[in-house]
C-alpha cells in the first residue's frame, strides 16, 4: 500500500484516498459502515502471518497464567529492589494502551506505574529534552511503563512538524547514549514497538470513531495521521536505524491480533527477568512469527 491522501466531503467530513497496488480506494471514516476491503484486509495487512485471531478461550487461559507470573515477578522486585522500565511505542491504534493494561491488571499499583505524558509545558520545552521523562523513572522495586516516551521526537514530532529537523537529528544521535546510561545504572530496560498494517489501523480508527465508549480516543491528529502513513514509515525506519542497539534493542511485535501481541509482550518480559520461582514451562516459548528483535524482523 502506498500513498494516502486526505479529501473532504462538503468541506467537512474526512475522507481518505488509499492507493493500493490495483486501484485507488476512498475511505470515509464518518460512514458507520466499514468498507469490505478494510474489513477483509485488516488482519492480513502488513504481512501478518495468521488468518485468524487467537481464540478467546486460549487467550484468556494463557493471559491469566502469565499474569500470575507477573505478580510473582513484582513480589521479587519489591524484595530485591530491582527496577524495570518498559517503553510502549507504535503507530496510533497499535494497541499500546490495551497491552499496558493487560500487563498491569493485577500488579500492585503502589509500585507499578504507567506514565502517559501530555504535550510539554512551556517550562518543559525550555529544558533538556529527556528531563521530563527522567523524573518518572522507577525507584527501587518499581515497575514503570511508558505509553509513548521520548520517542515522540522520532515519530509524531518530525512527521507532524512539532520539532525542527535539527532537533530530530540531535535526538537520533543522543538517544543511544542516553539509554546506555539507563542500562548501566542497573535498570531492566525494554523497548517495544507494536507494529500494525495500514488496513488494520483504518479499521481501528473507524471502530473508535463509532464507539460511544472509545470515541474520545479519536482526534483530529488521527485524521491527519491517516494521510501520512508513508511519512510515519520513513520516520520509523530511521528511528530503528539509529536507536536499535545491543544494550537497548527494539523488540517488535506484530499486533494486528491484540491477543497474540499481549501474550508475546508479557512473555518476553517474564523470560528476560531473573525473578524467583519463574516457571519457564508455564510461560512458554516465544512465537517467532509474532515477536522478534530489531528492524530485520520486519525485513528492513
Amino acid at each position: 500500500m502506498k500513498n494516502v491522501k486526505a479529501a473532504s466531503k462538503s468541506g467537512q467530513e474526512p475522507l481518505v484516498r488509499v492507493q493500493t497496488a490495483k486501484k485507488e480506494r476512498v475511505f470515509d471514516v464518518e460512514d458507520p459502515k466499514l468498507p469490505d476491503w478494510i474489513e477483509d484486509g485488516a488482519l492480513p495487512s502488513g504481512g501478518f502471518p495468521y488468518n485468524k485471531k487467537l481464540n478467546r478461550e486460549t487467550y484468556e487461559a494463557t493471559l491469566e497464567a502469565l499474569q500470575i507470573e507477573l505478580v510473582k515477578m513484582q513480589a521479587w522486585m519489591q524484595t530485591s529492589g530491582h527496577r524495570v522500565l518498559a517503553l510502549f511505542e507504535g503507530r496510533d491504534a497499535a494497541g499500546k494502551g490495551g497491552t499496558i493494561n493487560a500487563t498491569r491488571d493485577y500488579l500492585n499499583p503502589r509500585t507499578a506505574r504507567n506514565v502517559a505524558l501530555p504535550k510539554p509545558t512551556e517550562t518543559e520545552r525550555g529544558q533538556w529534552y529527556f528531563q521530563r521523562y527522567v523524573t518518572h523513572f522507577p525507584t527501587s522495586g518499581e515497575f514503570v511503563t511508558f505509553d509513548r516516551s521520548w520517542y515522540n521526537r522520532a515519530g509524531v514530532e518530525p512527521v507532524m512538524g512539532f520539532c525542527t529537523p535539527e532537533q530530530h537529528a540531535s535526538f537520533l544521535m543522543e538517544a543511544e547514549h542516553f539509554e546506555r546510561r539507563i542500562v548501566n545504572d542497573g535498570i531492566h530496560f525494554f523497548k517495544f514497538w507494536l507494529d500494525i498494517g495500514q488496513e488494520m489501523q483504518l479499521k481501528r480508527f473507524h471502530d473508535r470513531r463509532h464507539s460511544q465508549l472509545k470515541s474520545w480516543k479519536f482526534s483530529p491528529i488521527d485524521i491527519a495521521g491517516m494521510n501520512k502513513w508513508d511519512d510515519y514509515t520513513k520516520a520509523r525506519d530511521e528511528m530503528f536505524e539509529h536507536t536499535h542497539s545491543e544494550h537497548a534493542p527494539w523488540i517488535i511485535i506484530r499486533s494486528n491480533d491484540k491477543r497474540r501481541a499481549r501474550i508475546e509482550l508479557i512473555r518476553y518480559i517474564l523470560l528476560h527477568l531473573p525473578y524467583s520461582g519463574r516457571d519457564d514451562k508455564l510461560i512458554g516459548a516465544a512465537d517467532p512469527k509474532i515477536i522478534g528483535e530489531g528492524p530485520q524482523f520486519l525485513g528492513l
